[in-house]
């Protein structure tokens, strides 16, 4: 995608979401509380797609980031009452920078000792941060600790949603495109090769870090103000590895093969939730034929990853790119 192509993507993209938030209204809560979730996929997996893609590292704890967001933002809005909707917007705005900020500050004092590490020892660091986000936020009642924290607004919407996502799309898309995005693409090829031609490798790491963590701190704010309530479980390293599967399912460094998944991932799950609720199908005489799905449906899914994964270990929409 280079710069004009981007620049068309990224405007065609913000007018589409602008005329869905208008239509919002004629569309079914279910499904618009689903597409929230795949906006948020999308902004999670690509955000990190930046960091464990282009760069080659391995973060396992990007949810801890997505926590900060979400916490940092949902503080802000709280300390609002009712207010008409452009000074709604435009707090929202604000809460959603900030929670960015918060978890690429986060994503700073993380990567900055850390990214020295490679392979197996930086996944081991990653988690363990997650696991430290999860655990403080549990123990401290100013945001409401084990008991949650009740978010007084949802004003998350279509365009808010995949007008980010688009934003995300573009800063990446962009930044991997450009002549300093191809440090990234030299630290993920060989470190040891690109220190050798004087390549800052922890620079660019750091950068990949932060700029990532800045996107999953607005998916955050994001799903903080689509759910309304937030618990520290929410965050754990079960949602952190379901952002590293979008990733590794979409092809790693693929930035149309991650937006992919994350839109199959978010689905999946919900199309079995669907299916174990079926009554009555044609040829059957039990009363609720698949409702064994209901409480297999886990399973089926991580099955169903398990053979793609065996399948296509270099990502199910992964196919050959062009070299420049």
């Amino acid at each position: 995608m280079n710069f004009r192509h981007a620049k068309t993507f990224l405007l065609g993209a913000l007018a589409a979401s602008f005329l869905a938030a208008l239509v919002a209204s004629r569309i079914n809560p279910y499904w618009l509380y689903i597409f929230y979730d795949i906006g948020i996929s999308i902004v999670m997996a690509v955000s990190l797609n930046l960091i464990n893609g282009y760069t080659g590292q391995f973060s396992l704890g990007h949810a801890g980031f997505m926590a900060v967001g979400a916490y940092t933002s949902a503080v802000i809005t709280n300390q609002f009452g009712e207010l008409n909707f452009f000074a709604a917007n435009g707090i929202f705005a604000v809460a959603l920078y900030a929670g960015g900020l918060a978890a690429a500050l986060a994503g700073l004092l993380v990567g900055i000792p850390t990214l020295r590490l490679r392979g197996d020892y930086l996944a081991i660091v990653t988690l363990g941060f997650g696991e430290i986000i999860r655990v403080i936020l549990q123990n401290m009642d100013k945001v409401g600790a084990a008991r949650g924290l009740s978010v007084n607004h949802g004003w998350t919407n279509l365009f808010w949603t995949f007008g980010l996502a688009a934003v995300t799309i573009y800063v990446v898309a962009s930044l991997v495109n450009s002549t300093y995005g191809r440090g990234f693409i030299a630290v993920h090829d060989d470190e040891v090769a690109a220190e050798a031609m004087g390549i800052n490798t922890t620079k660019y790491k750091v950068t990949a870090f932060v700029i990532g963590a800045f996107f999953a701190g607005i998916a955050g704010g994001l799903y903080a103000h689509s759910k309304q309530f937030l618990t520290p479980g929410g965050f754990g390293f079960m949602q952190s590895i379901t952002f590293v599967v979008m990733v590794i399912l979409g092809g790693m460094g693929n930035t149309v093969g991650v937006i992919l998944a994350a839109i199959l991932l978010t689905l999946l799950p919900e199309g079995l939730r669907m299916l174990s609720g079926i009554e009555h199908l044609p040829g059957f005489t039990a009363e609720r034929p698949l409702g064994w799905i209901g409480d297999t449906r886990m399973i089926i899914y991580s099955l169903l990853l398990i053979v793609l994964m065996l399948t296509r270990p270099q990502g199910l929409f992964s196919f050959r790119r062009k070299r420049n």
